[in-house]
């Protein structure tokens, strides 16, 4: 069965250097990749300064806005908390989400994260995908921290070569995600096959590093793409990035 898929660094629905409020423009976009599967960070999950200053601020939360009407399924952990509001990370799906955890692997008080798992029931099929979304942090060693926290995680829930998509924004720009992922779940970068190394995604207008990833397991990539520059450069900082997955049984 085919599998189309994103992962997004919404920047809170607003633009770089919070300029503008896009979540409008970021709906209709997300929309234009006609994707299966949507693994989003830093999502607003609720603030109350932008709804009183802001006159179309949404009156639900991003990661329903964002879903409305295409897809029905939705799941978020919220990770930072604040006296006016949260944001954390959310999936957006087409196809059943039988259920949904958010391990908390903060590091320290000042930067708060989370690993958003779910299981992902596709049609027609006997087996769930278990799909994580994850936004790790900016010091090194708290990266390290939270992939070896992932991959216990996945070792214990998603074990014998269970189907696995690991996706977000990762913060890695010098590629240790892959020594550890790929090393103890036999995951595959997704556009692994073209390079030795990730894509570039950040900043979205001419990317230079290598912050954002799709891995899989069970799964052949028969596309992968970063969606950049033009008209993404006026919605967020990162880069879009999708990948065609064909699930292999």
């Amino acid at each position: 069965m085919g599998l189309r898929i994103c992962t997004y660094n919404i920047h809170k629905g607003f633009s770089q250097f919070n300029r503008r409020m896009v979540v409008h423009d970021l709906r209709e976009r997300l929309r234009s990749l006609d994707v299966d599967l949507v693994f989003l960070q830093e999502v607003q999950g609720l603030h109350l300064r932008h709804s009183r200053r802001h006159a179309d601020w949404p009156a639900h939360p991003q990661y329903e806005f964002l879903a409305e009407d295409v897809w029905h399924q939705t799941a978020y952990g919220g990770n930072a908390v604040y006296d006016h509001g949260h944001h954390g990370n959310a999936i957006l799906s087409r196809h059943a989400i039988l259920s949904s955890d958010n391990q908390d692997v903060s590091d320290h008080r000042f930067e708060r994260r989370g690993l958003l798992h779910c299981e992902v029931q596709l049609p027609g099929e006997d087996t769930v995908v278990h799909c994580v979304c994850v936004h790790l942090g900016l010091m090194a060693g708290s990266r390290r921290r939270q992939m070896e926290a992932l991959a216990e995680r996945m070792e214990r829930l998603a074990p014998d070569g269970a189907p696995l998509i690991i996706a977000g924004d990762f913060n890695d720009w010098r590629n240790h995600a892959d020594s550890v992922l790929c090393r103890r779940l036999g995951l595959v970068e997704a556009f692994g096959a073209g390079s030795v190394r990730p894509p570039r995604s950040f900043p979205s207008a001419l990317p230079l590093f290598r912050l954002d990833r799709i891995y899989v397991r069970g799964f052949q990539v028969r596309r992968a793409e970063v969606h950049y520059g033009e008209p993404w450069s006026r919605i967020s900082d990162h880069a879009a990035l999708t990948a065609d997955l064909e699930l292999v049984h």
